[in-house]
């Protein structure tokens, strides 16, 4: 009788973390309509307010910088007050509010303030997100609650790019194109606040556990931590790889969201693989998956048409793995105590690298294609050891 009460709680828990991952996966659905829309073409939006190629790689790396180092902030409030749906629902209102003003700018300075508040925005909202999403998934299965969530976002990220590539195709004016983004992000914050009612304390979804009093996160946290930030630093931002299309006549502007939108297809279908191979496999499932990452740089920068397609596509499938599989790694090294703190300290460190990367790649794009790719091929390749280190310390 006692394994048969304990098979339906189970059971019923199962159930209701599903739920709530799914209803967490409609609202980034509807956000990455919104954002991942709009990053498909801020790159050439910039180009035609007279940015260059620094400028972009600059903005772009400053905006990861906030948008990944704020979260160690936001992650520690959330620690600090456990007040997660204020926090996320901030975040949420802040990103969904600087997309559709960008139709308002009318220069690349204003247009760069609204790009960089839209990650302030995300910064604010993805710590104490990702840590009710892993108490869901302490009863799922921590990759596949990641990966199922990051494939609904993905699928916004998805049809976001299409419908601008529409409007783009019909009117030809950028600024119709973000303010015809100012829909579903009404729509993403009515959600935001409903999801809020519907699962007031997230937390509970997770079977109690005696409480663990940790005072540091760990040797395994700060060696993958250290690899993560390498694999970062070397990732180009779309916004780069958007300016190097259309300055080089690769793909005509119409085709530009759709390179994007066909990454988020491959990243959203790849989170749901790597969410699996996560629970199975481990942080082990990282090494073939940075491969992947270093190859899409010489395609995409290098190629013509056909090969920065199939660039953007395996591009694509690294974002997965910074989105979904990454996180998930978070989660399974460190107590649900200090969860808060150490999404938003790695984030934080995440950022900088990132930044650090997307600066230089924008700067050396300057000087020499060749020499940007490089870069964002020993990046992605100097951080195999660390993730090997991890393997094996997780192994013993």
């Amino acid at each position: 009788m006692e394994q048969n009460s304990e098979s339906t709680r189970r059971s019923a828990a199962g159930s209701a973390a599903l739920r709530f991952v799914l209803m967490i996966g409609v609202v980034s659905f509807f956000a990455d309509f919104v954002y991942e829309g709009s990053r498909s073409i801020t790159g050439p939006f910039l180009a035609t307010l007279g940015a260059t190629g620094a400028v972009v790689g600059v903005v772009a790396g400053l905006g990861e910088l906030l948008g990944y180092g704020l979260r160690y902030f936001s992650g520690k409030l959330s620690e600090r007050t456990r007040q997660f749906w204020p926090i996320t629902i901030l975040g949420y209102f802040v990103q969904m509010a600087a997309v559709p003003a960008l139709a308002l700018a009318g220069s690349w300075p204003a247009a760069a303030v609204l790009i960089v508040l839209e990650r302030v925005g995300k910064a604010i909202r993805n710590p104490p997100r990702d840590v009710m999403l892993s108490h869901a998934g302490k009863e799922m299965g921590i990759g596949w609650a990641f990966g199922l969530h990051e494939a609904l976002d993905q699928a916004g990220a998805l049809i976001g790019p299409l419908v601008l590539a529409l409007i783009l195709a019909h009117r030809g004016e950028y600024r119709i194109a973000f303010a015809s983004l100012l829909i579903p992000a009404v729509i993403t914050a009515a959600l935001i606040v409903a999801t809020r009612f519907l699962y007031p304390r997230p937390e509970d979804l997770e079977a109690h556990t005696p409480a663990i009093h940790a005072a540091g996160l760990g040797r395994s946290f700060w060696i993958y931590l250290v690899g993560a930030g390498l694999v970062a630093a070397g990732f180009a931002d779309y916004s780069l790889i958007a300016f190097h299309l259309q300055k080089h006549g690769i793909a005509p502007a119409l085709w530009i969201p759709i390179f994007y939108s066909m990454a988020m297809a491959t990243s959203g279908a790849g989170s749901l693989l790597f969410g699996r191979l996560f629970d199975r496999f481990g942080v082990t499932v990282l090494i073939p998956l940075t491969f992947i990452s270093i190859a899409s740089a010489p395609l995409v920068f290098l190629g013509g048409f056909d090969m920065a397609l199939a660039g953007a596509a395996l591009w694509g499938l690294g974002m997965g793995v910074h989105e979904s599989i990454i996180p998930a790694a978070v989660a399974a090294m460190v107590p649900p105590e200090r969860r808060p703190s150490a999404y938003g300290l790695f984030t934080a460190a995440y950022g900088i690298f990132w930044f650090a990367g997307s600066a230089a790649i924008g700067f050396l794009y300057d000087v020499s294609v060749r020499a940007a790719v490089a870069f964002c091929m020993a990046a992605g390749l100097a951080s195999l050891p660390f993730f090997l280190a991890v393997r094996r310390r997780s192994a013993t």
